[in-house]
């Protein structure tokens, strides 16, 4: 079975990755006059604004049950993770797509050019060693699952952000760069307006998917169908269970939900019952950490 990913370590990693690059960005977009660093540096501010609002959901998740909230708040991180996929849509793509547009109608000729070269370089390193991070901990999750496959069935709905934050921001410094480097060589300033178009685009397509994975866990998604298969296999394996009727799952953030219906081994009185339930139940959390509210019922029939 995968591991469980430290969420908390890639978002630290991603945050001082893009922190010093949106500076290095900012002072190089000013300097050159580049549609395409003004794009980058945008998106490197707004991928920093989309981690403090990952740690917030993080911390706001761990709240215990309350009567208004009895299975606990660990959906919250849903919420905002789905949030900063809209921002990535909208202030990062859109602007950039904007930005893009603006410079193809007045195209201007860029200034100290070599400026965005050494800082678009700096950027590809320092998001590399952010992208190396977040490759660790998905590594961790995934198994031997592909990546593309890890990404539609993972349930970590922050680590699917980062992971397609770093992606976007990776790819959206080597357009950047590109686009430089085209208009150093050519004197087209059209190619800095292309690149920034390009940006745009790449930005809103990774949203788009990021918000399709995140929104099927905001409305409510059972656990992964491998850790699903050895919960119900568990059950299957006891002892005081003659067959199992049903087995509904429900992924609260980093912890779950279990409902249970199945037809006990043997008659047993009603304190016998319980007796039996209890016990499967102290051992399926026991080999199961994550289950933190477990329902059970006993049937004959289902």
């Amino acid at each position: 079975m995968s591991g469980k990913a430290d969420s908390l370590k890639t978002i630290f990693y991603a945050l001082g990755a893009n922190f010093a690059i949106f500076v290095s960005k900012a002072v190089a977009a000013f300097l050159t006059g580049s549609g395409a660093m003004t794009a980058e540096a945008v998106h490197s501010l707004a991928d920093c604004g989309n981690q403090l609002l990952l740690l917030l959901g993080i911390k706001q998740a761990k709240a215990p049950p309350s009567p208004d909230y009895p299975l606990g708040r660990g959906k919250e991180i849903y919420f905002w993770s789905f949030l900063v996929a809209l921002l990535l849509f909208s202030v990062g793509g859109a602007f950039s797509i904007y930005e893009g547009l603006h410079k193809l109608h007045e195209p201007e000729p860029l200034k100290w050019p070599w400026i965005a070269v050494g800082v678009l370089a700096f950027g590809i390193v320092a998001e590399s060693f952010s992208m190396y991070g977040c490759l660790n901990e998905v590594n961790k999750a995934r198994g031997n699952r592909s990546l593309w496959r890890w990404f539609r069935e993972s349930r970590q709905s922050e680590l699917i952000v980062i992971f397609g934050e770093d992606l976007a921001a990776l790819l959206g410094l080597t357009f950047a760069l590109a686009a430089v480097l085209l208009t150093m060589l050519t004197g087209n300033p059209l190619f800095d307006a292309i690149g920034t178009l390009a940006i745009g685009v790449l930005l809103v397509v990774i949203a788009v998917f990021v918000a399709i994975e995140v929104k099927a866990l905001l409305i409510g998604q059972s656990v992964d169908a491998e850790l699903k298969a050895a919960i119900l296999a568990f059950l299957e394996g006891r002892a005081e269970i003659a067959r199992v009727f049903n087995l509904v799952t429900l992924q609260l953030g980093s912890e779950i939900m279990v409902a249970v219906k199945a037809e006990m081994s043997r008659d047993l009185s009603t304190k016998g019952v319980v007796d039996a339930i209890n016990a499967v139940e102290r051992d399926m959390r026991a080999n199961f950490p994550e289950i933190r509210w477990s329902f059970f019922e006993p049937d004959i029939a289902d």
